[in-house]
């Protein structure tokens, strides 16, 4: 799946100190030319989360545990570890 980096700046509504990606490893495979991220994790499939999200029908989501996401918020990762396209 691949998502703007941008769109990690909404965990700080979630309670995150931090919105800003320090770690460029799993659930994200790589960072593309554009700065967009592709982010692994498994195909949602709950029918009721989905007609909840507004997204074209050709557009699908993935599940990342928060966990995964907010370790890659820690600030000892650097961006040296960064994945090039």
């Amino acid at each position: 799946m691949e998502v703007p980096t941008e769109l990690f700046e909404h965990l700080v509504k979630d309670g995150a100190s931090t919105g800003k990606i320090n770690k460029f490893t799993d659930p994200i495979m790589l960072v593309t030319e554009q700065g967009t991220c592709i982010v692994q994790g498994s195909q949602m499939c709950d029918a009721e989360a989905l007609s909840q999200l507004r997204m074209p029908d050709y557009e699908t989501c993935v599940e990342v545990p928060k966990a995964s996401i907010l370790a890659l918020l820690e600030e000892n990762g650097g961006s040296d570890q960064q994945r090039p396209a």
